[in-house]
């Protein structure tokens, strides 16, 4: 029995005609006729009692009658899943991101994403260091991450999404908590809250303090945005954080732009040789999340995203 036999079968017993079931299906009736006796054969069993005005089913017709509309049902949804996975439209992608993308453009590719690729579910791992976002990379534990170049290993592609200026976060009593920006020559007196030594905000910030003619005083290091501005509210020190970190609006904390400093770099990153269909789609997600009105629009990286696979959003 296969599932052309099961659609004809399907369709006399809901006709009750061989006729009306043939023009159904736009064929001729005897061959219908002989489809669903070969079908009795094969079962060994008679699914049809045949007179000259009806047809009725058998105990063993009924069984096939119901259990044969689930299957086709079931079939007909597992096509159309297949199809929706193979166009990127569904599925789970892993992503990583930094922890001032949590404030910053996160949430905007997150309920981007929902509107245009419902299918998608997004599982996300927040607050990492771009060197555990290039492991998670490599070892296949993530599928796509929001980092801060630059990246050490040649097996990830990846493009500059945003830039942000830096900030310093201070205390609200602090001396240069005034309304201007400050200079990182100001910070040279100050106790500093850090990220761990190996996240590129901390190589930025150390050298900025070494251009500036000084070496930072850290004196608190931190993992998560949220517990280093908790610190600074405290009065533990200051931190150099990008102009994302401003929608955090914490008691205690005063945001001051930084004078003549580059800007930070953000990128979203994937492994080289893996551009799924769904990835692919993500990734057009994250380009219009972040070129929305107000932000600095994409800038090619070193490695541009793959065209081939590549799908148009409906």
């Amino acid at each position: 029995m296969d599932i052309r036999q099961l659609n004809y079968f399907i369709a006399v017993a809901e006709e009750r005609h061989f006729g009306r079931a043939a023009k159904r299906l736009h064929m001729a009736q005897p061959p219908l006729s002989q489809q669903i006796r070969q079908l009795e054969e094969q079962l060994g069993v008679r699914l049809l009692n045949r007179t000259t005005r009806r047809v009725d089913l058998t105990a063993a017709g009924q069984l096939l009658l119901d259990r044969g509309r689930q299957i086709v049902n079931e079939l007909a949804t597992l096509q159309a899943d297949v199809s929706q996975v193979g166009k990127g439209a569904t599925g789970v992608l892993r992503v990583g991101f930094s922890g001032s993308a949590t404030y910053g453009v996160m949430p905007q590719i997150a309920r981007l994403a929902k509107q245009v690729l419902p299918g998608l579910s997004l599982a996300l791992h927040g607050e990492m260091l771009t060197p555990s976002m290039e492991s998670g990379l490599r070892e296949g534990t993530l599928d796509a991450a929001l980092l801060r170049p630059p990246v050490a290993s040649p097996d990830i592609d990846y493009r500059i999404v945003a830039r942000e200026p830096l900030v310093v976060a201070l205390p609200a009593f602090s001396a240069l908590a005034v309304d201007r920006n400050v200079g990182m020559h100001e910070l040279q007196d100050q106790d500093f809250i850090a990220y761990a030594p190996e996240s590129v905000l901390y190589r930025t910030t150390s050298d900025l303090c070494r251009q500036a003619g000084f070496r930072p005083r850290i004196a608190q290091v931190v993992g998560e945005t949220s517990t280093m501005l908790a610190f600074v509210a405290a009065g533990g020190g200051v931190a150099v954080m990008p102009s994302s970190v401003r929608a955090i609006q914490l008691e205690g904390v005063v945001y001051r732009e930084i004078e003549n400093v580059p800007a930070v770099e953000l990128a979203v990153a994937w492994m080289r040789g893996h551009p799924s269909a769904l990835l692919q789609n993500f990734l057009e997600v994250v380009d219009t999340a972040t070129a929305e009105p107000g932000r600095l629009p994409p800038h090619p990286g070193p490695v541009p995203i793959p065209t081939d696979e590549r799908l148009t959003r409906p």
